[in-house]
């Protein structure tokens, strides 16, 4: 069996629209926080600049992925829920997509490689979804789940390269609008690219450039590299403490890689170090817990990463799920270094 052969056939791209976000912010309005929007004095001096900290990390599940999810599974038939679900993650959204099925009653499978942190295994084992772990990649993990879709009849939820998924990440876009009217720029962590393009898609419908600035670790960045190739790519997966920007964007993507290459203005890498600081600075300055993808904007902005910023900075802060002993280790050994 080739690879291509454990993949479901491809059907005609659909577009990702305003109407959507909008119609999913009401879908999910029971399910996803509306998370708060607070100013970063700190952070503000630092770069001298208004900025502003969308504290995604807040969710019930510890992520903005709750709110994809939700809205993708909000719209299974009933003959879908009962056969059930299956999704492939490096955590946070197959934490989202398992605690939304059990809201739901739907039975859930969770595929994820040998690389994925055991806290974060362990969290989506106690909603009650069946966790499989297969693989030394995000790439490898994906494919075993095709297999098993197909073997055992689930559907799948893509975990950032559909319309739906899109969309409900995009109703943070909205409220940061709502929040910041006067929001000249936001950064984004950037992985899959679904995250960033529900976000620069509503904040488009601001009626005023607004930059949108995208963020990844800098240890096998598959969207920006793929950007610079012109075409998706895959990269070999490398430990990095940003283990949720982590994986691929998939060979055939139809969505999140257009969109992302339309919609985003510029993209960032940022170091392991930076990373860390980022996360000590969050926790320090904030008491925020914050883990390493959800810290690159926040590691960019203290490095000097971002050139040109505007009056007013959002900064969104995409997820807490860090496991307490490593950032209890970044946190002392910042204190003693």
């Amino acid at each position: 069996m080739t690879q291509a052969d454990d993949k479901p056939a491809r059907t005609a791209t659909p577009q990702v629209t305003l109407r959507e976000v909008v119609e999913a912010r009401e879908r999910i309005a029971s399910v996803a926080r509306r998370t708060p929007v607070i100013h970063s004095s700190a952070l503000s001096d630092r770069a001298g600049t208004a900025v502003y900290l969308k504290l995604e990390n807040l969710q019930e599940t510890g992520s903005f992925k709750v709110r994809g999810a939700a809205n993708r599974m909000w719209q299974l038939t009933a003959g879908e829920k009962k056969r059930g679900v299956i999704t492939v993650s490096t955590g946070n959204h197959g934490r989202a997509v398992a605690w939304v099925a059990g809201r739901l009653g739907i039975p859930a499978v969770v595929c994820m490689s040998e690389r994925v942190p055991t806290s974060k295994q362990q969290a989506i084992r106690a909603t009650g979804a069946e966790v499989v772990v297969h693989g030394q990649s995000y790439d490898e993990a994906e494919r075993h789940s095709f297999r098993l879709a197909r073997e055992r009849g689930l559907v799948r939820i893509e975990g950032f390269d559909d319309p739906l998924v899109i969309a409900g990440q995009g109703t943070i876009g909205l409220e940061l609008l709502e929040d910041l009217p006067g929001v000249d720029t936001a950064i984004v962590p950037l992985s899959g690219g679904g995250l960033i393009a529900g976000i620069a898609l509503a904040l488009r419908s601001a009626g005023r450039p607004v930059r949108v600035i995208g963020v990844s670790q800098d240890r096998a960045p598959v969207m920006v590299e793929s950007l610079h190739a012109g075409r998706p790519i895959e990269l070999p997966e490398e430990e990095t403490l940003a283990d949720a920007l982590a994986g691929g964007i998939g060979l055939e993507n139809r969505h999140t890689f257009r969109l992302v290459r339309e919609l985003v203005d510029e993209t960032i890498l940022v170091a392991e170090q930076e990373i860390a600081a980022g996360i000590v600075f969050a926790f320090e300055e904030h008491r925020l817990v914050v883990e390493g993808g959800g810290a690159v904007g926040i590691a960019a902005l203290l490095h000097g990463r971002v050139s040109g910023l505007g009056r007013e900075v959002a900064v969104v802060i995409s997820g807490g799920n860090i496991a307490s002993p490593l950032l209890d280790a970044l946190v002392g050994r910042a204190s003693s270094g």
